[in-house]
């Protein structure tokens, strides 16, 4: 029975072991465990890219890889991870230097912008560098082998 729903087993196991791995490498790097890192996107590994490359894994391990729910997977996947290293890292990097330039208004002008979409909190980081692409890129392909062996 589990065989049937392998491939979306093996996607969101991938999805929530990534995100349950992300305080570690920052806990690495800054020596402080932020354990908020479970729930935010960003960060390493992408759960974006774990999510996708575990999907079509798990579909090409299932059909030889030469099914066409693999391929449709697979190109699905590239869109995916190529959106999570430049589409969203850029839009993100676009946040950052807007909210530079409104701090750089408001002391040139040495006043606060006042304006309530000034003061909004958004979270700058959205995507991923490619580094993340790849540590979500292994966690996919390594969590569906790894079921693969035990249900499929």
């Amino acid at each position: 029975m589990l065989e049937k729903f392998y491939p979306i087993i093996a996607a969101v196991f991938a999805n929530l072991l990534a995100q349950i791995i992300k305080p570690i490498p920052h806990y690495l790097q800054h020596r402080e465990w932020k354990w908020t890192l479970i729930f935010d996107s960003g960060g390493f590994p992408s759960s974006h890219s774990s999510l996708v490359v575990g999907l079509t894994t798990a579909l090409g391990l299932q059909s030889n890889f030469q099914s066409n729910e693999f391929f449709i997977a697979a190109v699905f996947s590239l869109t995916v991870l190529y959106d999570a290293a430049n589409v969203r890292y850029y839009t993100g990097q676009n946040i950052k230097l807007t909210k530079q330039l409104i701090e750089d208004v408001e002391v040139l002008l040495q006043t606060n912008l006042d304006n309530p979409i000034y003061q909004q909190k958004i979270k700058m980081v959205l995507g991923h560098k490619w580094v993340e692409v790849f540590g979500g890129i292994i966690l996919g392909i390594l969590s569906a082998c790894l079921l693969y062996l035990k249900i499929g």
